[in-house]
């Protein structure tokens, strides 16, 4: 049996059918190829439906959240889920927009990447920036983990005392400095 020794958490999302089927569907094939691929999945959250943001601009969003246990590099390990992503008719032509599947790395064990400077950066971009900006390498932990209900809500049906390691709080810290109406917009399927 091969000895894993990382642990990475990865955002799964969608909210348009793909060849799998529905959303649902999809995130459940999705996991289904990440495993396939080499990644053993741990820990797999309930499944959520999201409204999508704006109001009206499209239908809601299925929402999970996986740990696996690998030693892929993480540069790989995206590769892989951009893989998976194009797999399942992702187009990227629009910076969150409606999509088929979206797969994020959100947090490998404690790594903080490429650097704590360049992690603080996107960080603390402003949000009019963030729609018009996108990293061109991997940061770690995700820069707005700590801002999004819909992912920190299946987090925290999984692993609710991981600690980030840059804020040093726990999912379930920083799902309670949430406002509680986005918090209660992500309902269990």
């Amino acid at each position: 049996m091969t000895e894993f020794r990382s642990k990475a958490l990865i955002a799964l999302g969608g909210n348009l059918p793909s060849a799998a089927g529905e959303p649902k569907s999809t995130l459940v094939a999705a996991i289904a190829e990440l495993s396939r691929r080499g990644l053993y999945v741990q820990l797999l959250s309930r499944f959520f439906r999201t409204p999508c943001f704006p109001a009206g601009a499209g239908p809601d969003y299925v929402n999970a959240v996986i740990q696996v246990k690998t030693d892929i590099p993480s540069a790989d390990l995206l590769a892989i889920l951009h893989e998976v992503e194009a797999k399942f008719a992702r187009v990227r032509d629009q910076r969150w927009g409606m999509r088929t599947l979206d797969l994020d790395l959100i947090a490998r064990d404690d790594q903080v990447s490429p650097d704590l400077r360049t992690y603080k950066h996107w960080q603390n971009l402003p949000p009019d920036e963030q729609v018009r900006q996108a990293p061109k390498q991997l940061i770690l932990p995700h820069p707005r983990l700590q801002d999004r209900g819909f992912v920190l809500v299946p987090l925290c049906d999984i692993a609710p005392n991981w600690v980030h390691p840059v804020l040093g709080v726990s999912a379930m810290e920083m799902l309670a400095a949430l406002p509680k109406g986005s918090v209660a917009e992500v309902q269990p399927l």
